[in-house]
């Protein structure tokens, strides 16, 4: 039987916790980040509130653990 491959792009967006959680990182910090070289659509406290991990919802959580190989 050969081995299961986990998926490439979710190994790279969640991250398991020590008790089997899924988190992943805030939606909208990826462009518009307020910084002196770039132009600029979104403030810095915006910016500082999306950063950190969050949990994955519930509905989500089932699909995300079988692409880890869970």
């Amino acid at each position: 039987m050969p081995k299961n491959k986990t998926h490439s792009g979710a190994k790279k967006r969640f991250k398991v916790t020590g008790t089997g959680k899924l988190r992943r990182l805030q939606t909208g910090r990826k462009s518009g980040a307020a910084f002196a070289s770039a132009p600029t659509t979104g403030s810095r406290k915006k910016h500082r509130q999306k950063s950190g991990y969050v949990e994955v919802s519930k509905a989500d959580t089932k699909a995300a653990k079988r692409l880890l190989g869970r």
